[in-house]
């Protein structure tokens, strides 16, 4: 699977099977290559706040665009599957971002639209749609909308749904597949999301300790589930046990495989 126009399109449909799609969010070549190698694995995405981590910046496009798109491309190109990468807000210019993640062997990506006025928000969707178009590509747009990120403590959760709903039917008439809603979790409030957009139409991050299983969210009518910086996170926690039992006069984990 070489052509980019195959794994565009090879990504949408994976977006609108009945099964679940669930995207394990990777950081460095490294970890994309254990990720694409592991059964059962049909696409990559990668996390900017991992990549951000990797070179010591903060998450929130603080990380140079130059520096992030060429880790994006060294994992496109080390690995033989669609990968859609996260944008973030599109640094200033979402089509001409979206323009650079396709060149850099990019099918998909995230865009937040950081609760700015929905026309602004629209406008950017649609750059990012005509950036496929002109390509020549069907690039997957994983619209985020931040309504519940940027909630104020106590702020009424059926308005939340409301407008998550409003934002979200926006993003899909300008030509996004799907939407991404994180920090959404409840079963009632899915449920209420999945009722105004539709089955097959939003994403959601599984949160540990807090998300429902993905078999369950594809019961729901979820399209599409992610791992976000949690895996990151996963990675690391196992690298901290691992030096605190060799500190503590241990020995590494004895079923440490040779992944790289």
């Amino acid at each position: 699977m070489t052509d980019l126009a195959t794994r565009a399109r090879a990504l949408l449909d994976l977006h609108t099977a009945p099964e679940i799609l669930v995207l394990t969010n990777v950081w460095d070549v490294a970890s994309a290559r254990v990720v694409a190698a592991t059964d059962g694995v049909r696409a990559l995405a990668t996390a900017s706040h991992g990549i951000a981590a990797t070179y010591g910046y903060e998450d929130g496009e603080n990380i140079p665009l130059e520096l992030h798109l060429d880790m994006v491309a060294r994992i496109a190109s080390a690995v033989d599957l669609p990968v859609s990468m996260d944008m973030e807000a599109g640094y200033g210019d979402a089509g001409e971002t979206a323009r650079r993640a396709i060149a850099a062997g990019v099918v998909g990506g995230n865009l937040e639209d950081q609760m700015k006025p929905l026309d602004e928000a629209v406008a950017a969707v649609e750059a990012v749609v005509r950036a496929g178009r002109d390509a020549g590509i069907d690039f997957v747009l994983n619209a985020r909308t931040d309504t519940f990120v940027r909630a104020p403590e106590g702020a009424d959760r059926g308005r939340l749904v409301a407008e998550t709903v409003r934002r979200g039917r926006a993003y899909l008439e300008a030509g996004a597949p799907v939407v991404f809603i994180p920090r959404l979790i409840a079963r009632e409030e899915i449920e209420a999301v999945v009722d105004g957009l539709g089955r097959g139409k939003l994403t959601l991050i599984s949160v540990p300790g807090a998300s429902l299983p993905a078999r369950e969210m594809q019961e729901l009518g979820v399209a599409r589930v992610s791992t976000g910086p949690f895996t990151q996170r996963v990675a690391l926690t196992a690298l901290q046990d691992a030096v605190v039992d060799m500190v503590g006069g241990g020995v590494l984990p004895p079923g440490t495989r040779a992944l790289s």
